[in-house]
């Protein structure tokens, strides 16, 4: 049996190299997520009544879709239109498009947990509605959804595995093209499910060091898992 770990041993560079693919469209995706949760968010409590229905019908079609379908109509449907996106950038943005709506209403719960008392005193105070939204509703909309966001970040990390559907050569499918090589089925397909565990609890860890070190005070999240209870404690210690 070692000879069959010899022969994926082989193939290290091409796991390294799928998962620092799985990783940049992770971060890209998420990136677009949050911009395009936030802006959804704030048209859905806008006083306008247009962009609470586009928020609405947002929601509304990508939370009720599957999502590799939704990856499916980005990547083959958009050229159709004059929109020609290859793998990577078609995932990036399925992916956002897709996060950022569950986001947007993760973002409006927390903005709508704001007492409306605080945001009346600080208008009577004097305080402009930029100056309202971005020292009073802001920091504390951030610290009540922080751990839900992060929650996305993850299930965002994991779900990069349906791009292999668009023959995008993350851990998925570069898993599959190594296995179709090799046909070591159990070997390699234990070391991609290692290597997302390995990725996921690292950014479990990485978010908690983050909450602990920006909210004040800190904000100690729940460990996920065993691994990332560890890592939290780590942090704490730090």
């Amino acid at each position: 049996m070692s000879y069959q770990w010899l022969t994926l041993a082989g193939y290290l560079s091409d796991f390294l190299h799928a998962a620092s693919l799985t990783l940049q469209v992770t971060v890209l995706s998420f990136v677009l997520a949050v911009l395009l949760g936030l802006v959804a968010a704030l048209a859905s409590i806008s006083p306008v009544a247009a962009f609470r229905f586009i928020a609405r019908c947002y929601v509304e079609v990508i939370r009720n879709t599957p999502v590799l379908l939704q990856i499916f109509i980005v990547f083959f449907g958009l050229p159709s239109a004059g929109i020609a996106l290859d793998a990577y950038w078609a995932g990036v943005i399925a992916l956002g498009l897709n996060v950022g709506a569950y986001l947007s209403e993760v973002f409006r719960a927390g903005i709508q947990s704001v007492p409306r008392g605080q945001i009346e005193a600080a208008g009577i105070l004097g305080l402009e509605r930029g100056q309202i939204f971005t020292e009073i509703v802001l920091p504390q909309a951030a610290r009540a959804v922080y751990p839900a966001i992060v929650n996305y970040l993850i299930q965002l990390l994991l779900g990069t595995s349906l791009l292999s559907a668009i023959a995008l050569p993350e851990l998925t499918g570069t898993a599959t093209v190594i296995n179709s090589r090799t046909l070591l089925y159990v070997q390699t397909f234990s070391v991609t499910l290692i290597a997302y565990l390995v990725l996921s609890n690292a950014l479990s860890w990485l978010a908690g060091v983050f909450g602990a070190k920006v909210f004040h005070p800190p904000l100690v999240m729940r460990p996920r898992a065993r691994f990332s209870g560890l890592f939290v404690r780590r942090a704490r210690q730090a």
